[in-house]
């Protein structure tokens, strides 16, 4: 795939309300992802994160889905209508999900914690990066729905703030 590919590619997504996007091209393939805004990047990279990785490379097969909300009621993730009442903060992407910095490490947060705006709740890895989960609000963590080591869906809720 030829670089002013990409390109446009890169100006398709940041000119969208996309969060990723993946095209694939006979044995090429590009994904490309878009860190949600006030969120984290590190420093060497660039706010939007771009990857190409070559088709042969072992890869979870997508499941087709119609709307993000199946993607947060089906299989083993709880139905919306039995999330306890307060603020739902959403996964801003897929990947997998990591309450605590490293398996050894207590969780950021517990059920009862007080939290402010902008404190790491968890961390999602996604194509090898570690992006943070922050609070965008002030509260107490009164549910946390993501199960560290799982894999999560965009829109999955994670985290009830009371």
């Amino acid at each position: 795939m030829d670089l002013r590919k990409i390109k446009k590619l890169i100006d398709l997504l940041e000119e969208s309300n996309l969060a990723e996007i993946e095209i694939k091209e006979g044995e090429e393939s590009v994904r490309l992802a878009r860190t949600p805004k006030g969120g984290y990047a590190p420093a060497a990279a660039p706010a939007p994160v771009y990857a190409a990785a070559p088709a042969a490379e072992a890869r979870p097969a997508a499941m087709p889905m119609s709307s993000p909300t199946e993607a947060s009621t089906g299989g083993s993730a709880k139905p919306a209508s039995s999330l306890p009442d307060g603020h739902v903060l959403r996964s801003p992407m897929v990947g997998t999900f990591y309450a605590s910095p490293a398996p050894e490490k207590p969780a950021f947060v517990t059920v009862g914690q007080q939290v402010k705006a902008g404190d790491t709740l968890a961390i999602i890895e996604a194509m090898k990066m570690f992006n943070p989960i922050e609070a965008d609000q002030s509260g107490t963590i009164v549910a946390i729905l993501g199960e560290s080591g799982q894999p999560v869906e965009f829109d999955q809720p994670l985290f009830v703030i009371g």
